[in-house]
């Protein structure tokens, strides 16, 4: 369970205090549960409720693990519990799939199969509570990081989308120079890669082994991020550059073939999105015109 120990995580590095905090935590989230899930039928609370039940079977609708019943109901609860306790936010489209690494990584301690076709009705109700409260405090402590991307508005993201575009227009101006050529707005295909972390754009286990990194990084999640983004976009710039219309370019950036990545094209991309940083954030001028 490394990434509960991580600066991420939730949990002291004392074993005997590890073992009582991680009883406390797991018994708070299930006094929220207790506290405030059956006010899911409240009028107030019937939007949010509403658009989590809608949103939770779309959550990587390709992976069996996520298409269960109880599994939907765990992340049911987890969401609706976060968007009631962050009042200034609330519930966001996009949060739903942050909760899915961390779910399928604590899973896979008590899993030796395939995770994406596991029936989690095999495992004992013990085990299930645990990997929820988990899966809902390490989420929870994600988003304090990023929160202003999930506000009125959403400031945070809007913000990142703009810092890509001033990278981008730094590390490859012909690729900057090709998407003002054809009108494409950085905001129409980097918002979501803002919004759900690249996890639309990449598989499943790929965003888990990113995250491993984001985790051991100082504001991982949020400026690290950044470069992340730019390198991605880079590595593609072939593709960019041959696209000579605005439609071919957006169903491009929409639909990058991800598929068959796995730990190898990770590997790369960090280290490029490194390289990137290292030119850039820890030499400044650079990165100002």
């Amino acid at each position: 369970l490394t990434w509960i120990f991580l600066p991420q995580g939730y949990l002291p590095a004392n074993m005997e205090r590890r073992k009582l905090t991680l009883q406390r935590k797991r018994e708070e989230y299930f006094g929220f549960i207790q506290q405030y899930y059956d006010s899911r039928n409240e009028e107030h609370h019937q939007d949010t409720y509403r658009q989590i039940h809608i949103d939770i079977p779309r959550t990587n609708p390709l992976i069996p693990l996520f298409q269960q019943p109880l599994v939907q109901e765990i992340f049911e609860r987890i969401l609706f519990i976060w968007a009631i306790r962050h009042p200034a936010s609330g519930y966001v489209q996009g949060i739903n799939d942050l909760v899915t690494p961390f779910f399928v990584v604590f899973l896979s301690e008590y899993v030796e199969e395939d995770v994406e076709n596991f029936d989690v009705a095999n495992l004992s109700q013990d085990v299930l509570r645990s990997i929820e409260a988990d899966s809902f405090w390490c989420m929870s402590k994600l988003l304090d990081g990023i929160q202003d991307n999930y506000t009125f508005a959403q400031p945070g993201i809007q913000k990142k989308v703009k810092a890509l575009e001033e990278l981008v227009s730094r590390i490859d101006e012909q690729v900057h120079n090709h998407f003002r050529k054809y009108e494409v707005e950085y905001l129409q295909f980097a918002f979501r890669w803002m919004n759900n972390l690249l996890m639309r754009e990449l598989p499943l286990r790929c965003t888990i082994r990113l995250w491993d990194t984001y985790q051991s990084e100082p504001e991982g999640f949020s400026h690290f991020h950044l470069y992340v983004c730019a390198a991605f976009l880079i590595k593609w710039r072939k593709e960019i550059l041959d696209e000579e219309d605005f439609q071919g370019l957006l169903m491009l950036l929409q639909n990058l073939p991800t598929i068959h990545w796995g730990n190898e094209e990770i590997g790369l991309l960090l280290a490029e999105a490194y390289r990137l940083k290292y030119m850039f954030a820890d030499a400044p001028n650079h990165y100002r015109r």
